[in-house]
């Protein structure tokens, strides 16, 4: 895979990466998207990962409040009205989209409604290859999977625990698990048709070796494209360095050999709205009370 395919974009669901704003940089200042917070728990712990409640923060895993299905087709219909560029509705948390029923039950209600909207959800992967026909039933179309090693011994440095069926895992096991499912979801997402990007979060001292790696084996999976993400250093990582401007482009020139690289990603919170990038701070969902989220 060769970063060309910019110029035939979308073999697979044309109209989605063309207009996709995370899909395809030449709309990433074009296309409004927005993001329902109705997912609140999540089923893994990383380790540079901290959920937060906040209006202004502005990164992944923040929502000014958590929501349900009902409150978010409401909001969809506000902004349909209000912005005629609106082309996508994405489940990005701020925990993980597949381990809430209201992941589910938001994005029907929404494909429903308006059923030319592209529906996209982000994710773990821990779940994906068990929720595939669930996704096609709603009306999804794409799925980002975060996938941040490919060896189990890196991604033990880097998750806590790993929550599946009811029993939690730790350590070298709980990275095992996790990197198979992961791989095994993108390979049934994309057998089903739908098209799947990677996030890889670039931590230096941890992964930087094994991107090329990950970039290789997604293209042998069929991803279609990959955005790797600088670390913001929280939680176990908040004294760490966060990979400079040279590191990102050495591994995405390496990566890119294998799968195309998307280089706009804004990091964007769990209730964004808007064009990319453009959204003003702070968000038109009703705060919710600290009580209503979960950390688990």
């Amino acid at each position: 895979m060769k970063e060309e395919r910019w110029g035939d974009i979308g073999s697979k669901s044309s109209h989605l990466t063309s207009v996709h704003p995370c899909y395809n940089e030449k709309m990433h200042f074009k296309t409004a998207r927005i993001h329902l917070p109705v997912a609140p728990k999540c089923n893994i712990q990383c380790g540079y990962c901290v959920r937060t409640i906040d209006k202004c923060e502005h990164r992944p895993g923040v929502a000014s409040g958590i929501i349900g299905p009902q409150e978010a087709l409401e909001r969809v219909d506000k902004y349909v009205k209000e912005m005629d560029n609106l082309k996508v509705v994405g489940i990005a948390g701020p925990a993980e989209a597949l381990a809430n029923d209201a992941t589910f039950e938001t994005l029907r209600l929404v494909h429903e409604k308006y059923p030319d909207l592209i529906e996209c959800i982000a994710s773990n992967g821990l779940l994906l290859s068990e929720k595939i026909d669930e996704l096609k039933e709603v009306g999804v179309n794409s799925v980002t999977v975060t996938v941040n090693a490919v060896n189990p011994e890196t991604a033990a440095k880097i998750y806590h625990w790993v929550r599946y069926h009811d029993k939690t895992y730790k350590g070298l096991e709980a990275a095992e698990l996790l990197l198979e499912k992961q791989w095994e979801g993108i390979k049934a997402a994309v057998e089903a048709g739908l098209v799947v990007k990677i996030n890889t979060v670039l931590l230096p001292d941890i992964n930087m070796d094994e991107i090329e790696d990950i970039a290789k084996k997604g293209a042998e999976y069929g991803a279609f494209i990959m955005n790797i993400i600088p670390l913001i250093p929280l939680y176990d990582f908040e004294g760490a360095e966060p990979p400079s401007c040279d590191d990102l482009k050495e591994v995405r020139e390496v990566a890119g050999k294998y799968l195309p690289q998307f280089r706009l990603c804004q990091q964007c919170r769990a209730d964004a709205v808007g064009v990319p990038g453009a959204e003003p701070c702070g968000s038109p969902v009703q705060k919710r009370a600290q009580g209503e989220y979960f950390h688990g």
